[in-house]
């Protein structure tokens, strides 16, 4: 891979980690009803398993789609299913500062297993392997992992930032419903490029 193409490489893994997506939105909200702390299990599992999911992608599983054309339809729908009930979960989220709230925050596991389930994740791996692993040779899909996991943490962690410095205009349960509502509505938004792509 020349130096032109490992940069591009990481620029798309720059600009589609960062943008808004489930799982960004996912740990904004996070951020804000739980604090910095308490989701740093919920961003690793992110970071970990879409580098996993990327690696594995490249390996074989892209393969599925190229045999089995009726798999991505099935998974389309699983993962709008899933979609919507964490947007449910969202929008009945807790107060930050209750003793017992609502909701908890995402493991580490179901972090790392919800990015199979990501239509965003999905999108960004096979696009990935696709341009910059054209040949899917080993060091070549390694590399596009790599790439990801270099820029991933940073970039998600910017959310849990933001959505923690939320937390001081959260005080209120009225506003932190408005919030929790507020992202429960952008995460079912994010679905429409899936639902109405092609």
């Amino acid at each position: 891979m020349t130096n032109d193409v490992l940069t591009a490489l990481l620029l798309f893994a720059f600009v589609s980690t960062i943008t808004p997506g489930p799982n960004n939105l996912m740990l904004m909200a996070s951020g804000a009803n739980f604090g910095f702390a308490r989701t740093i299990p919920h961003m690793l599992g992110v970071g970990v398993g879409f580098v996993v999911m990327v690696a594995l992608v490249g390996l074989g599983l892209m393969q599925v789609f190229d045999h089995i054309p009726m798999a991505h339809t099935v998974l389309t729908v699983a993962s709008v299913g899933y979609l919507m009930w964490l947007a449910f979960k969202i929008a009945r989220s807790g107060a930050p500062d209750e003793t017992e709230t609502t909701g908890t925050p995402m493991t580490f596991l179901q972090a790392a297993v919800f990015q199979w389930v990501n239509p965003k994740t999905w999108t960004m791996a096979l696009t990935a392997i696709t341009l910059y692993a054209p040949d899917r040779s080993v060091v070549a899909i390694l590399l596009v992992a790599a790439a990801f996991g270099a820029v991933n943490l940073p970039c998600i962690s910017s959310w849990i930032v933001l959505g923690q410095q939320m937390r001081r205009l959260l005080t209120s349960p009225a506003r932190l419903m408005a919030f929790n509502w507020t992202m429960a509505a952008l995460l079912v938004a994010s679905l429409y490029p899936v639902v109405f792509s092609g």
